[in-house]
């Protein structure tokens, strides 16, 4: 980082290199940042989902209204005997239309259609017999069925963590586009100065002295531009919508609490990616110099 005066001359220090070194550095960390935001939102997504559904279930009573209430009644009483349950309780029309406002608006008349009563289970940590409870319900109360969220809590739960592979996976592409930038950056600066690294090498000059100048000035060039990047990254997630502001899964995207420090590693990738992408290619660019 300390750099030589004198080999810091080899490189031009404007130029079209430059500029797209610092560009692709700078657009890259950019994306970087919202590819980590998506990640770490996908994750805390899949794990409030497998939280909040695992230990809920619900039972739908269909039946006729004379009969709802004296079912309602015996659903709650199996409910009470049932070890693993540690809560339960009938969900009040009021909520139920609140549930259903969304699709068919806030004046849905819930007393006078057929919908069925809805009872909320919570279990505790030991659970509960799921299959056992479904026998029981079916010979005690056979208007109502068990639904312990299972087959939607797989299948979020699986989409929420593929989602995160698709971040971690958009990360290690950005990771290799900019090691090719650089590397067709540094390897534009390098053939632009090749009859300056002959007569360099005609002097006494040792390859690794050519080399060292490229490598320190394209790594702080990437790491400027990844530094720039990742500030206008964080300033744009920072500007999304709240939650509670807009709802919805977007909405989510972001960070939270120390989060907010994951995308400071951004920077030093970049720098160490652009270190080793110029390393490689000035060192190959100067075996073919005769």
């Amino acid at each position: 980082m300390k750099g030589d005066t004198n080999a810091d001359r080899i490189v031009p220090a404007r130029g079209f290199s430059a500029r797209l070194t610092v560009f692709t550095a700078a657009a890259m960390a950019f994306l970087a940042v919202f590819a980590m935001a998506l990640s770490l939102a996908t994750s805390r997504l899949a794990e409030r989902w497998s939280t909040s559904l695992a230990q809920s279930s619900t039972i739908r009573i269909s039946a006729p209204m004379d009969q709802r209430e004296v079912q309602v009644a015996a659903v709650l009483r199996i409910l009470s005997e049932t070890p693993g349950v540690a809560f339960a309780r009938a969900i009040p029309a009021e909520e139920q239309r609140a549930l259903l406002a969304p699709w068919f608006g806030p004046d849905l008349p819930v007393e006078a259609l057929p919908i069925p009563q809805l009872i909320e289970v919570i279990e505790d940590d030991a659970g509960f017999d799921a299959e056992g409870l479904r026998l029981r319900l079916g010979a005690e109360a056979p208007g109502a069925v068990l639904d312990d969220h299972t087959r939607w809590r797989r299948p979020l739960v699986r989409a929420a963590d593929r989602l995160n592979t698709l971040g971690l996976g958009i990360l290690a592409l950005i990771t290799l586009t900019m090691a090719s930038m650089v590397t067709l950056a540094a390897g534009s600066a390098l053939a632009a100065n090749r009859e300056v690294m002959r007569v360099l090498r005609l002097i006494g000059a040792r390859d690794v002295f050519i080399a060292r100048a490229f490598v320190r000035r394209f790594t702080l060039r990437a790491l400027g531009g990844a530094a720039l990047g990742t500030v206008a990254g964080m300033i744009a997630i920072w500007a999304l919508p709240s939650v509670e502001a807009a709802g919805g899964f977007l909405t989510g995207l972001g960070f939270t609490g120390f989060g907010w420090l994951a995308p400071m590693v951004i920077p030093p990738v970049a720098g160490i990616v652009a270190f080793w992408a110029t390393r490689i290619t000035a060192m190959r660019a100067l075996k073919d110099i005769p």
